[in-house]
């Protein structure tokens, strides 16, 4: 099967597991199953079944260490931030960053040092921008 690591998004149950992942590196089943952010703490053989589709996704791969499979990301934190955060535009705000950010805005859920750290980080972008055209 050929891996759609570009476009597929981690499900919830994934995304649990690639957290562990990201925070240890590398880890076997149980001891994804173990770790404190998986709480409650999930079934092995659903989480071994779940591991072995994000396998075929080409979100995760494994090596052997005797018997015991050991699993490491192939996805950063940043790609599926990207990915999500594309989807959610598409899906949502018909692609328009400007739309995203109008109905942030008026949920009212920004503060005023927020916005002004938003005011920052736009002008040092059209910064960075200009100077990359030239």
């Amino acid at each position: 099967m050929v891996a759609r690591h570009n476009t597929v998004l981690p499900t919830r149950a994934e995304l649990r597991i690639l957290q562990v992942l990201w925070e240890r590196g590398r880890a076997t089943v149980e001891e994804i199953i173990s770790d404190p952010g998986m709480s409650p703490r999930p079934n092995y053989k659903t989480t071994q079944t779940i591991l072995r589709i994000m396998e075929e996704k080409g979100l995760v791969r494994h090596v052997s260490r005797g018997r015991v499979f050991v699993f490491q990301p192939r996805v950063t934190r940043d790609q599926v931030g990207r990915r999500s955060l594309r989807n959610l535009l598409e899906q949502n705000f018909g692609g328009s960053p400007a739309e995203l950010l109008v109905n942030l805005l008026e949920a009212g859920s920004v503060n005023e040092s927020e916005l002004e750290e938003l005011e920052a980080l736009i002008r040092n972008y059209r910064i960075q921008k200009g100077e990359a055209s030239k």
